[in-house]
């Protein structure tokens, strides 16, 4: 199936590995033109040359998007590099998780890493797409922001993520730009939070997959790299201000 997006430009953030790392995976062998973006230049890199053996087009930007600037030297970047940006998968994540009786910045480390570099990134790029009339952005949310899960900072901002995407859909409609929202459930990836509990406690991962996961087993990063691929793709011309669950039924909630 040809999805279309040859000589499409994407940027996806938080990109060095995990889910980042696959979107932009499955997007380059789709044809695409993919910027890749990180924190830590050595895994960026390395994220970098893998697609590029593949013969994939790609530019790495170490950049830090919990800031403005960090953001508005991404998409310069990116720009100088391929042109025009045509898709946009805000995947960064990270911050401090924060409760009821945690500190303010605990907060707002998690609003700084998770909220807003979503907000002015799209903020950035979708100028270019209205005047284009052409364009998708994709929220990399989670199940926990769609139903009760995670820390009490990552629900509050996942589905902060959430309400963005759908208002963004309904605003830019009218201009072909498509906004919309991927959940991951548990994915399990070397380096990543859920491999990482394996490692510790393959035990209690084990029960848990049994009592929460329906497929038995833990997600892989791939499985929603593609589903990215899919809904940036002409394929999903229709799909906007939708919240695509890719969690092998791991979630409860009925919409």
């Amino acid at each position: 199936m040809d999805l279309g997006l040859r000589d499409k430009v994407a940027i996806i953030t938080g990109s060095s590995r995990g889910l980042g790392k696959a979107s932009a995976v499955a997007l380059a062998r789709e044809g695409a033109r993919v910027v890749v973006n990180g924190r830590t230049q050595d895994s960026l890199q390395q994220a970098a040359d893998e697609i590029r053996a593949e013969g994939g087009a790609v530019e790495a930007v170490t950049a830090d998007v919990s800031t403005e600037e960090g953001c508005q030297e991404l998409v310069s970047k990116a720009e100088q590099a391929f042109g025009q940006i045509d898709i946009l998968v805000n995947n960064a994540g990270g911050g401090t998780p924060a409760r009821l009786d945690s500190a303010d910045q605990d907060w707002q480390s998690a609003m700084e890493w998770m909220f807003w570099p979503s907000l002015r990134l799209t903020r950035m790029v979708t100028p270019g797409m209205r005047q284009r009339r052409w364009g998708v952005v994709v929220m990399v949310s989670s199940i926990y922001g769609r139903e009760l899960g995670g820390s009490t900072s990552y629900q509050v901002v996942k589905s902060a993520q959430l309400s963005l995407s759908k208002a963004l859909a309904k605003e830019l409609a009218p201009d072909n730009v498509r906004v919309l929202t991927v959940a991951p459930g548990s994915i399990s990836f070397p380096g990543g939070g859920w491999w990482r509990r394996q490692q510790e406690n393959p035990e209690a991962m084990r029960r848990f997959v049994e009592q929460d996961m329906p497929l038995g087993r833990f997600g892989r990063a791939e499985e929603v790299g593609d589903v990215v691929a899919f809904l940036c793709s002409e394929r999903a011309s229709l799909v906007t201000g939708a919240c695509v669950p890719v969690d092998g039924c791991q979630g409860r909630s009925l919409i």
